[in-house]
């Protein structure tokens, strides 16, 4: 496990030096857990830096994916239901005609929602974040306390980046892992004017669960900033 800075240098030089790399696990979170169980960092949902003081972050060279910084469900409780209920849309990928939502908004435009009618964007007040439809703001929102809270729980102003050449798809992707950087002087004032200025995106990804006793129920796959 490591614990500095010094010690990531050290451990990211070996993984370099190894080249093409087998992916440990298919699909877009597979960087990541590679890049990850090379270091010896257990994966974890925690709220905190990943090594140290630092959080560690990696993507694909000339991905067009974005990076989720962290992800954090709406206020009030039950947020994520009324949203789907309410703006979401029935999905091939299920047998029943329960909805999903799944949706990258901003607040400097009205994103459509599928083929709905329906549209969503961020509005910034300043009590909180809320999401608003064509019809007016709603009462779904982050208050700025606790977003404050959870942005300042994972990054203590600093992470690291690594970027890796990637080839193959799936099971058979893998990587070559090529630089990585120190991100500093991120802070909490700066993701909201970022947030503020449409830099910034909220990434909704409400599904429904397959299978068992919640079959066609909310499923929160984790609101992505």
């Amino acid at each position: 496990m490591i614990e500095t800075l010094e010690d990531f240098i050290r451990e990211y030089t070996k993984i370099k030096e190894m080249g093409w790399i087998k992916t440990h696990r298919s699909g877009p979170t597979g960087i990541g857990k590679t890049l990850e169980d090379l270091l010896g960092i257990p994966e974890n949902n925690l709220d905190e830096p990943d090594f140290g003081e630092y959080e560690l972050k990696s993507c694909r060279i000339n991905s067009q994916s974005m990076l989720t910084m962290f992800t954090r469900a709406p206020q009030p409780a039950r947020a994520n239901t009324y949203l789907r209920e309410k703006y979401g849309y029935s999905s091939s990928v299920y047998d029943n005609d329960e909805k999903v939502l799944h949706s990258t908004l901003s607040a400097d435009r009205f994103t459509p929602i599928a083929n709905t009618g329906n549209k969503l964007k961020i509005c910034c007040q300043t009590d909180g974040i809320y999401i608003e439809s064509q019809d007016g703001i709603e009462n779904i929102f982050w208050s700025r306390e606790a977003l404050k809270k959870c942005f300042e729980k994972k990054y203590k102003n600093k992470f690291v980046y690594a970027k890796a050449l990637n080839e193959g798809a799936g099971a058979n992707e893998r990587f070559q892992f090529i630089d990585a950087y120190e991100v500093s002087g991120f802070d909490y004032d700066a993701f909201i004017k970022l947030l503020e200025a449409g830099k910034i995106y909220v990434d909704l990804r409400i599904g429904q669960y397959h299978s068992g006793k919640n079959k066609g129920k909310t499923h929160d796959h984790g609101t992505g900033f």
